[in-house]
C-alpha cells in the first residue's frame, strides 16, 4: 500500500519525489522504530537502549567510536544515548591507557536488563515482517560480511 500527499499543480516538477528512496526508507524506518518502542513498553528500556546493550553484550568492551561505527549513529547521538543508561547503571567506563578512549562495558545490572528485555525484543522481531513488506523491504536485512 502506498500513500501519496495530493500536490498542486504548481508542484508537478517535484513529482519524482514521490518515490524518494530516502524519504520512503525513513518512513519505513519510522514505521519499525515504533513497532519495536510498542513491544519494549513495560521492560523498561526503549529499543534504542536495547540495541546498544545487546550490541556490548555481543562485541564485548568497545570504544564509543567503535560502538558508533558498529551502530551506524553519529557519535553526539550516540553519547546521548549512552549519558541516559550510564546514569542507569547499565553500563559503565573501562579503565584505559589512552585517558582519550573511553571504552564501554555492561555491568551486572546491563547484564541482567538486556536479559530481561530480549523476550520484548524476540516478540518485536518475529512481528515485524509484515511492517517490512508494506514498505516493500524483505523480512529481514542483509547482514554485511566483515
Amino acid at each position: 500500500m502506498r500513500v501519496y500527499t495530493p500536490m498542486r499543480a504548481s508542484a508537478k516538477s517535484f513529482k519524482a519525489c514521490r518515490t524518494c528512496a530516502c524519504s520512503s526508507l525513513r518512513r519505513a524506518s519510522r514505521a519499525v522504530t515504533q513497532h519495536y518502542e510498542r513491544h519494549f513498553r513495560g521492560s523498561g528500556l526503549r529499543a534504542t537502549q536495547f540495541t546498544i546493550l545487546a550490541t556490548i553484550a555481543q562485541t564485548g568492551p568497545l570504544s564509543i567510536s567503535e560502538l558508533s561505527a558498529q551502530l551506524g549513529l553519529d557519535r553526539t547521538t550516540l553519547s546521548r544515548n549512552l549519558h541516559l543508561i550510564e546514569d542507569e547503571g547499565w553500563i559503565a567506563p573501562l579503565g584505559h591507557d589512552d585517558q582519550r578512549v573511553r571504552k564501554m562495558t555492561l555491568t551486572h545490572k546491563g547484564i541482567k536488563k538486556a536479559s530481561a528485555a530480549l523476550v520484548f525484543w524476540k516478540r518485536a522481531d518475529s512481528s515485524v515482517a509484515p511492517i517490512l513488506r508494506r514498505f516493500g523491504l524483505q523480512s529481514r536485512p542483509m547482514v554485511r560480511a566483515k
